[in-house]
């Protein structure tokens, strides 16, 4: 159920330095070149690079929910290590969803992590859950699944460009 904050994560090891795999992480507009759904991204505020509190605007399309713009915050920022953002802070304050990825050493090089959280807060999922309350458990199944298959597409991609790159 939404409110239960579904969160899909995935893991790969990747045979390059942390530093590597970093510069890729923390280039937001590299995630557009790898997502299906993001479309563009924007720093906002005169930010050119990623620090906590700092904002971006990214322009997305699903074919279910349309096109949309959100706003994100970046929470979390450790260079070679977590880099994290919330989306879409309401007017309540709560994110419609948070993402991150992290990253740690491992015997190959560096073990990296994204995860995607649904919620607290509202998101264009909600309407569809406010419209068919009976079938949140599959609305919600389905949305998170297509996270799962977008993470670990993200980290293939992610592999591949810092191990072409060594």
């Amino acid at each position: 159920m939404y409110a239960d904050l579904p969160t899909a994560r995935a893991t790969v090891e990747i045979s390059a330095t942390p530093e590597a795999v970093w510069a890729l992480v923390s280039d937001i507009h590299l995630m557009v070149k790898l997502s299906e759904e993001l479309l563009e991204v924007t720093w906002l505020d005169d930010a050119g690079e990623p620090g906590v509190g700092k904002r971006f605007r990214g322009r997305s399309f699903h074919e279910a929910l349309g096109e949309w713009e959100s706003t994100s915050r970046v929470i979390e920022f450790e260079p070679n290590s977590a880099f994290t953002w919330e989306v879409n802070a309401g007017q309540d304050e709560r994110p419609s969803s948070v993402w991150g990825f992290s990253l740690g050493s491992c015997p190959v090089g560096t073990e990296l992590s994204q995860w995607g959280q649904m919620g607290p807060g509202r998101s264009g999922l909600n309407h569809a859950i406010d419209r068919l309350p009976h079938k949140e458990g599959k609305i919600v199944a389905n949305r998170l699944g297509e996270f799962q298959a977008g993470l670990e597409s993200n980290l293939r991609l992610i592999k591949e460009l810092a191990e072409g790159a060594r």
